[in-house]
């Protein structure tokens, strides 16, 4: 069947234009000025259409944490928030570091995501650090890259063995760096705020020491490697002056890093908790202006569902993380876009083809051949945000309540409307 997208405004380079896009067995068929007879035909009058959202860092928690989120609610957010493809982390249990455990997580992503699903694989078993997996076999059943994401990998030998092996596969190390020496049992951001609140801090060097060591290990391998969610001044500072050295060093940042510091953070909230913690102002001016001159490639959610309960608990014993699918659009749109930090086509590029292009995910374009994998943009839209109403399962959110502006009018996925709602208060 032929379906025609009429009236559509995207973005043609720089300039948007409006457009009718025709859409046959999934494809993208046509990118035309005229109308054309077809079956079907949805008015798309005064709307945005985006490539659909490439998200490389959210946690799924199936197997082995389905209290907390399943593939199938975690992909229903994902749609809900735009999101087309997404690329799970391997902090599953069993965690996917062999075959056996790779094919249960694919068996579960083909009976129940509603979206694309691309997993990662570990690069040690059960994620302690010390035995490699079997790379070129995990990258055979469709691992896009390997991370111990949620644990930094602290021997220097075993990274580096890695970048080896990886850069051996042309395949990509991406990491959470976090040397645990230099944790201190902490909750939080170290600084004023911590210790006004007695809180355990995380200082600043926890971070970037780890990435100092994995770029030039990278240098020596020759390995892409990946730096999730970058929070602190010094660890963009290491990434800008790794690229401008040449190594092949890319990195993301999430939107709570680019929205929120310390400051926010009034009292012992655990719905502030996350890891990397939030920094202070000078750090998250970093960041944004790392996102804006390409040090920092693209952003990422971090999406980290957890209970009620878990989140209910003080911050020294809560667990790290937020959930982020369903509100990021919203968010950066009203805070980055609206506040003149950036073009709407520069936030969309950070959420499409810039993600995609990290790893070479055939995603995040819209273009005569490709997938029809859309997002309908209703960037008037107004809305408070509501966690309670949020499909997935976590509803852990340092957001709640917060007023924006945009939102996702449908999100299709080869040609299917995966989810059609009004925004934050739509149905999945």
């Amino acid at each position: 069947m032929k379906q025609q997208l009429k009236n559509v405004r995207l973005f043609e380079g720089e300039e948007m234009v409006e457009r009718h896009i025709t859409i046959e067995n999934g494809v993208i068929a046509s990118v035309h000025t005229e109308l054309q007879e077809v079956e079907e035909t949805i008015d798309c009058e005064g709307l945005l259409l985006s490539p659909g959202f490439v998200d490389v860092h959210i946690h799924l928690r199936e197997p082995g944490a389905t209290n907390k989120e399943t593939i199938a609610t975690g992909t229903q957010a994902a749609a809900r928030g735009g999101f087309t493809t997404v690329c799970a982390m391997p902090n599953t249990r069993p965690v996917p570091d062999n075959e056996e455990n790779m094919q249960l997580v694919l068996d579960l992503i083909k009976e129940n995501a509603v979206v694309n699903v691309l997993p990662y694989a570990s690069i040690t078993e059960r994620q302690i650090g010390k035995q490699l997996t079997p790379m070129d076999r995990l990258q055979q059943m469709g691992a896009v890259a390997f991370t111990d994401d949620g644990v930094g990998v602290q021997t220097a030998s075993v990274m580096y063995e890695a970048m080896e092996q990886a850069a051996s596969l042309n395949a990509s190390i991406v990491a959470h760096c976090e040397d645990n020496s230099l944790i201190y049992g902490g909750a939080m951001h170290k600084g004023k705020v911590s210790e006004n609140l007695g809180i355990p801090g995380i200082p600043n060097v926890c971070e970037s020491v780890q990435i100092a060591r994995d770029v030039l290990l990278a240098e020596a391998t020759g390995c892409h490697y990946h730096v999730c969610h970058v929070s602190t001044k010094e660890s963009v500072r290491v990434i800008r002056d790794a690229k401008a050295a040449g190594i092949p060093v890319t990195a993301e940042v999430t939107p709570h890093h680019l929205l929120l510091t310390e400051e926010d953070i009034v009292e012992n909230d655990a719905m502030y908790k996350m890891n990397p913690p939030l920094r202070s102002k000078e750090d998250r001016e970093a960041l944004c202006q790392g996102l804006l001159d390409g040090t920092i490639d693209c952003i990422a959610t971090d999406h980290a569902p957890h209970t009620e309960e878990e989140k209910q608990q003080p911050m020294e014993g809560a667990p790290f993380g937020i959930v982020g699918l369903e509100t990021a659009f919203s968010l950066l749109h009203t805070h980055l876009v609206k506040t003149g930090f950036c073009s709407l086509k520069q936030l969309l590029d950070w959420l499409t083809i810039k993600p995609a292009s990290v790893f070479g995910i055939n995603a995040g374009e819209i273009k005569v051949g490709g997938k029809a994998d859309l997002v309908l943009l209703d960037v008037t839209k107004q809305a408070e945000i509501n966690r309670h109403a949020f499909v997935s399962k976590g509803k852990n959110t340092p957001f709640h309540s917060w007023n924006v502006i945009g939102a996702p009018k449908w999100t299709m996925v080869a040609g299917e409307i995966v989810w059609e709602g009004d925004g934050q208060h739509g149905k999945a």
